[in-house]
């Protein structure tokens, strides 16, 4: 059941930017760096609380969306002007769809479950495959069972698993690299874990408080002179007292929807404390900056998205008819159990 509601959810997710409804959100995207810079201030001006993050619209999603403490976030236009907020993800479906398919509604502890769960899928699609394969012969593709018979669903589950098992595969395999990367390792190398860690490390904190007139519009421009190319897609206002304002820029060949392009600035005077380009990081990290992108289906465009979700529909009929069949059985059970005469 567990399988099928991340399958569920993962499917819906993909298609997310398509399914929710706002103003603006259709709204071209804004990357000129004054822009920018005004927005973030309105923002800063307005919010009773400051946001931990800052999404700025993409080309696909025209607004900004905040993340507030506890739980709470909002939407705002590219000019930074509230669009809507919440106080909690239940206000949001695509918010408590998110943290349902990643944490299981449980936070960290979810998170964990949910990778066990990707790597108990991967031993279900091996041990299927190898029991589908003396019976290959009697294959047939169908997309549900031919009869709620438990012998039908079974056939079904068998062959319509032998059929989507690549697509499981990669959906699994991805999820549990993400929740557990010193699985990466395995994958990408011995050395890939720490290459990973010291890629995405961010500098020494240097402490200090934001700056109440901080130059935004020179934050900006600088980051626009540095990565001329690149799309600013996020900007982290100073965790604990790190004193450190953290931009992510998307390069062209990112598929990173927020890239992992990263530069850091003073809170306290603007000034560029470090540039990171993704594009000279290690192998490994490069290599695992695609691992979201693939699960997620923001890698291909339309084509991909529909295949991931797709992937994730094929958990959900799996898994659904599991659990009916399951449970058939043990009505079944108990009712040709002889009764207590006494």
């Amino acid at each position: 059941m567990v399988l099928a509601i991340i399958g569920i959810s993962g499917a819906l997710l993909a298609h997310k930017e398509q399914w929710t409804s706002l103003p603006h959100m259709r709204d071209a995207q804004v990357q000129d760096a004054g822009k920018l810079a005004s927005a973030v201030e309105r923002i800063l001006e307005t919010e009773p609380v400051a946001p931990k993050v800052i999404f700025l619209a993409s080309n696909s999603f025209g607004l900004n969306r905040l993340v507030l403490p506890d739980g709470a976030g909002a939407y705002t236009d590219q000019d930074g002007s509230l669009v809507t907020r919440w106080s909690t993800k239940w206000e949001r479906p695509e918010i408590w769809l998110f943290d349902l398919h990643h944490y299981l509604l449980a936070g960290e502890t979810g998170e964990m479950v949910a990778g066990v769960f990707g790597l108990v899928g991967l031993i279900f699609v091996a041990s299927g495959l190898y029991l589908w394969w003396p019976l290959r012969r009697t294959f047939a593709f169908r997309p549900l069972p031919k009869r709620l018979t438990r012998p039908a669903i079974i056939k079904h589950h068998r062959d319509f698993g032998a059929a989507m098992a690549i697509l499981l595969l990669v959906s699994f395999s991805t999820g549990a690299l993400m929740v557990f990367r010193p699985l990466t390792a395995v994958i990408f190398g011995p050395d890939a874990p720490d290459q990973i860690d010291a890629a995405f490390a961010p500098p020494a904190p240097i402490g200090g408080s934001l700056a109440p007139d901080l130059d935004w519009n020179g934050i900006f421009e600088t980051t626009k002179r540095e990565f001329p190319d690149g799309e600013i897609r996020l900007v982290a206002l100073p965790a604990a007292n790190s004193g450190l304002i953290k931009i992510h820029v998307r390069q062209p060949e990112e598929w990173l929807p927020n890239g992992r392009t990263m530069l850091w600035f003073s809170a306290s005077s603007s000034d560029l404390i470090e540039a990171r380009d993704q594009r000279h990081m290690p192998a490994a990290a490069r290599a695992y900056d695609t691992i979201y992108p693939i699960h997620s289906g923001k890698a291909g465009g339309w084509i991909w998205r529909f295949i991931i979700s797709l992937s994730g529909m094929t958990l959900a009929v799996l898994g659904t008819f599991s659990v009916w069949a399951f449970w058939r059985s043990q009505v079944s059970s108990r009712s040709r159990r002889p009764q207590d005469s006494s």
